[in-house]
């Protein structure tokens, strides 16, 4: 399986996601499946690949939305990527932003419970900083990319801190 293709994907579903929620009122669930529609029409992936980037998807923007402050504000998304979103290259922000804010009110309205999201290696991801399992080791990104393994203990499950 092509990482790189993976990653790109990512980036493209986050893009019709973000204008899928701002084009009309869907719920998450239901613009997840139609942003997996147009990734799919955009892109050579298998069944299989497209259902791993919406899986990823999916994982960080409820958890992104978790994270989020009740006002839609950079400096909670700061605390969320634990670094300054500044330093974010190549990533649509705002439609993150925008994503995981919508994604929070449908969440509070239906009152679901954060569950905690485990981070493999291998996993394509959002930026953000995780956490080694089994170390501590913090490893951050500032790009869409995949999870490698851990570099001081070979670790492979991580949490996002």
């Amino acid at each position: 399986m092509n990482k790189n293709k993976l990653v790109a994907a990512y980036s493209d579903f986050m893009k019709h996601l973000h204008e899928t929620m701002e084009e009309t009122l869907h719920s998450f669930a239901e613009a997840l499946e139609i942003s997996k529609e147009k990734t799919s029409k955009d892109s050579n992936l298998t069944n299989d690949e497209l259902d791993q980037v919406s899986k990823f998807v999916k994982r960080d923007i409820e958890h992104a939305a978790h994270g989020l402050t009740a006002k839609e504000d950079k400096e909670s998304l700061s605390e969320w990527f634990k670094f300054d979103i500044e330093l974010i290259e190549n990533f649509a922000l705002d439609a993150f932003l925008s994503v995981a804010d919508k994604t929070r009110i449908e969440l509070a309205k239906i009152e679901q419970i954060a569950e905690t999201h485990t981070y493999h290696s291998g996993d394509v991801t959002s930026p953000g900083t995780f956490i080694c399992d089994d170390c501590g080791k913090e490893i951050a990104f500032k790009t869409p990319s995949e999870i490698p393994e851990c570099p001081q203990c070979h670790g492979k499950t991580f949490i996002r801190i």
